[in-house]
């Protein structure tokens, strides 16, 4: 069976592939064991479906009425199944508070990038044209298999070794210096002119602005293992040595 035949049968939740290579699950129910279930099911037609795979969980279309989501509750559900959540897609206040309070990235509803989430739409324009840069978010102990850390409005520096299976993120640029094994997402709010620093590039994916490399490609780069800077050019991601 397919991954678009797998992908076709769930009438609870729509996956779709995004250009990051990160899952998106549009949710259109609250029903957590119902959605537990599913994804039971799936994972048991396909075992490598879900194996650590990044996730936007986007909670913009779920119906009107729908009662208040446990956000915690339902990235633990996630998680159970392999899904790893990066961020959210949501229109709702609660929602968006909830994600805020578990330092995860918003981003916003789906066809309404300029739309505000805030009701005083004069105040977000006025934001808008001088973006706020927040201090840079410094992290001095190892960051571990299973972790995330996101850098909100700045630059993430890390100044310890990053393992398999940690997730860094950062609206701005992203530092490391130690070795560097997991995922590292900068300018994840499209800035095209963020780049990513590494002491030893072993990394499972680096992507800036929405493009990437994935471990099967920056494995064959002559600089992998090596001190690296990782800039975008177009749609090109460039490494090159420091």
């Amino acid at each position: 069976m397919s991954q678009a035949d797998l992908l076709a049968q769930d009438p609870v939740f729509q996956l779709k592939g995004s250009m990051l290579a990160i899952t998106v699950m549009e949710l259109a129910h609250n029903d957590l064991e119902r959605l537990d279930a599913q994804l039971t099911e799936k994972v048991a037609q396909a075992p490598a479906f879900f194996s650590n795979t990044p996730l936007v969980l986007a909670l913009d279309k779920l119906p009107e009425g729908e009662g208040e989501l446990d956000l915690a509750e339902l990235m633990a559900v996630c998680r159970r199944h392999g899904l790893r959540t990066l961020a959210i897609r949501a229109s709702r206040e609660s929602d968006v508070a909830a994600a805020e309070a578990m330092d995860l990235p918003v981003l916003p509803p789906s066809g309404a990038r300029e739309r505000p989430l805030d009701p005083a739409p004069k105040k977000i324009e006025e934001k808008s044209a001088e973006p706020e840069h927040k201090p840079s978010r410094i992290i001095t102990s190892p960051v571990r298999g299973g972790q995330q850390v996101y850098a909100q409005g700045g630059d993430l520096i890390v100044l310890a070794p990053v393992s398999a299976g940690a997730e860094l993120l950062a609206d701005g640029n992203i530092h490391v210096y130690a070795p560097m094994r997991g995922r590292a997402l900068a300018g994840i709010k499209g800035n095209t002119k963020a780049r990513i620093f590494c002491q030893q590039m072993g990394a499972e994916m680096l992507s800036i602005a929405g493009h990437y490399k994935v471990a099967e490609d920056l494995r064959r780069d002559p600089l992998w293992g090596d001190a690296i800077q990782v800039s975008l050019s177009g749609d090109v991601l460039n490494i090159t040595r420091l």
